[in-house]
């Protein structure tokens, strides 16, 4: 019997049959959402935050489980959208950033020997490396940093997160000049032209 925190937000049943849905697949190992190809039943209102939390009717899901339990269903579909997947039906959700907030930060180690690890705001724990680089972007808020986590699906730090990823910059000469950036992972990932270029 599900507890309380498994159960939908409200009565919308949409929901329900996504959690029903869920109900059955194994714990602690990710659903095979890339072998999945129902119909799209077109969308719902859900919409993950800048910040990574989950709306619902324009309302905070303030259930982590359930939110937990949802963000293994997401996908990056082909023309971009983001969709919550089972064997039986295919929902599109709005994403207003990405689709997790890297929460937590752990490194070691130093240069290409660095190893940096994250958690997000669904409990994935993630080291960059080939398979999860970084990529960084410039926006309204300024430097943007973002690891990629699963399925073309990328967690964006959080700001205190981005300023301690900063201060293990460095700047390395390539054939065009000099460029800013992290080693982690065995890869030097570019942030951009270093300041003075």
């Amino acid at each position: 019997m599900a507890d309380e925190s498994d159960r939908p937000p409200t009565d919308d049943p949409a929901l329900s049959r996504l959690s029903a849905a869920l109900a059955g697949l194994p714990k602690n190992r990710l659903p095979p959402v890339e072998r999945w190809n129902p119909d799209s039943c077109g969308s719902i209102d859900i919409r993950i935050g800048a910040d990574g939390t989950w709306h619902h009717n324009g309302t905070p899901i303030r259930r982590e489980k359930l939110v937990r339990l949802f963000s293994t269903i997401l996908r990056r579909e082909p023309d971009g959208s983001t969709v919550l997947v089972t064997p039986a039906e295919k929902l599109t959700i709005a994403v207003d950033d990405a689709a997790f907030a890297a929460v937590e930060m752990a490194v070691e180690g130093e240069a290409e020997a660095r190893s940096i690890a994250f958690r997000t705001n669904v409990d994935d724990l993630v080291r960059v490396d080939s398979e999860h680089p970084l990529r960084f972007e410039d926006g309204d808020d300024g430097f943007r940093p973002y690891v990629h986590v699963r399925r073309d699906l990328w967690a964006r730090l959080t700001r205190p997160l981005a300023y301690a990823l900063a201060e293990l910059a460095e700047e390395r000469a390539v054939e065009d000049g000099t460029v800013l950036g992290i080693a982690a992972g065995g890869d030097f990932h570019v942030i951009g032209p270093a300041p003075h270029e």
